[in-house]
C-alpha cells in the first residue's frame, strides 16, 4: 500500500465476464460494528466520534457519551435484523463486514448471517483508526477476528476490510494467509490484481453508495435522496454494461439504513433491481473467485 497507481485499466477495462452475461455486478454490504466502537467501557480514552446521528459531537475524554452508544446499539438491538430480513425475503445474498468485538457481543447476529448463506468478511477487531495502532497489536487483531468468525459462522474468512487500514494492513492479511482478497481501496469500479511478486486481489469498496452519506453535511437528508442515489449509480452502469460491464457496492449499516424510513429507501431500491434482467447480486467472495478464474495474476 505504499505506492500508487493513477494509470489502472485506464481507456480499455477488462470485459469481467459476470455470470449469465450480467450487465451488473451488484453487491451489498451490512457493516456490522456496534459495540466495538470507541469507548471507555471498551478501555478507550474517549468515546465514538465517528458516524453517529449527532454530526460535529465531539468525542468526550475519559467518559462515556451514553446518547452516542445508544445510537450504536440501535444497529446491533433492531437495525441489522430488520435489513437482513429484507435479503432473506427476496432470497439476495450479502457480505458482512463484521468487526470481530462486535461478533463477540452479538454472535447470534453472526450466526444469522452464516445461516441464511451469507459471507461474513473481517472488518477489524475495533471499529478504530489502525492507522497509528502498533503493528503487533493490529496482527493481533486480524488473527483474533479471524478466529471469532471461524467459531460463529464454521467458516474461515476469505475477504477483509479495515476501513481505516493502516500502511501495514495489507502485508500483515499476506502473511495471516488464507484470505482471497481485500476491501481496502476505492480506486476502481472492478477488481484488480496489486503487483508485486505476490498478487493480491483487490475489491474495491465505496464511500459513495454508501449510507454513511445520511450522517454527513455534503451528504443526503432522507431515504428519497439514498434511493435515487442508488437508482442512478445502478442505472449508469446497467446501461455500460451493455458493452463494459462492472461492479457496484452498496454500504450499508444497521444503526443507519435500520431505521425504518431509511430501510424504505433500501426496499425501493431492492424492488427496482428486481424488475431488470442481467443483474448478477453476489456475495464478494463470489466475485473474487470468479476473477481469479477469468483473469489469473500473471
Amino acid at each position: 500500500m505504499s505506492s500508487r497507481d493513477l494509470v489502472g485499466y485506464g481507456e480499455t477495462p477488462p470485459h469481467p465476464r459476470w455470470p449469465n452475461s450480467a450487465r451488473v455486478a451488484l453487491q451489498f454490504v451490512l457493516n456490522i460494528e456496534e459495540g466495538a466502537e470507541s469507548s471507555p467501557i471498551n478501555g478507550d480514552a474517549h468515546s465514538e466520534a465517528y458516524l453517529h446521528e449527532l454530526y460535529g459531537r465531539p468525542a468526550r475524554q475519559d467518559e462515556r457519551d451514553l446518547s452516542v452508544e445508544s445510537m450504536y446499539e440501535y444497529g446491533a438491538r433492531a437495525g441489522s435484523w430488520r435489513i437482513l430480513r429484507q435479503f432473506q425475503q427476496r432470497g439476495l445474498p450479502v457480505t458482512a463486514f463484521v468487526v470481530g468485538r462486535a461478533l463477540e457481543l452479538v454472535p447470534e447476529l453472526g450466526a444469522a448471517l452464516a445461516d441464511g448463506g451469507h459471507e461474513l468478511a473481517g472488518h477489524g477487531y475495533r471499529w478504530l483508526d489502525y492507522q497509528r495502532i502498533p503493528e503487533e497489536l493490529e496482527r493481533e487483531h486480524i488473527q483474533r477476528t479471524i478466529e471469532l468468525i471461524e467459531q460463529v459462522s464454521g467458516k474461515r474468512p476469505v475477504g477483509w476490510y479495515t476501513g481505516r487500514a493502516s500502511a501495514n494492513t495489507r502485508q500483515l492479511l499476506r502473511e495471516a494467509g488464507g484470505f482471497l482478497y481485500d476491501s481496502d481501496a476505492y480506486n476502481d469500479d472492478l477488481p484488480y490484481w496489486s503487483p508485486g511478486p505476490r498478487p493480491y486481489l483487490v475489491i474495491p469498496y465505496t464511500l459513495v453508495n454508501n449510507d454513511m452519506r445520511y450522517l454527513l453535511p455534503n451528504g443526503v437528508s432522507n431515504g428519497q435522496d439514498f434511493y435515487t442515489l442508488l437508482k442512478d449509480a445502478f442505472d449508469f452502469l446497467y446501461n455500460e454494461g451493455s458493452h463494459s460491464p462492472k461492479l457496484m457496492s452498496v454500504g450499508l449499516h444497521g444503526r443507519i439504513s435500520g431505521h425504518p424510513a431509511r430501510t424504505m429507501a433500501l426496499v425501493k431500491f431492492l424492488d427496482y433491481v428486481a424488475g431488470h434482467g442481467k443483474v448478477w447480486i453476489c456475495r464478494r467472495d463470489e466475485i473474487a473467485k470468479h476473477w481469479a478464474k477469468q483473469y489469473p495474476p500473471s
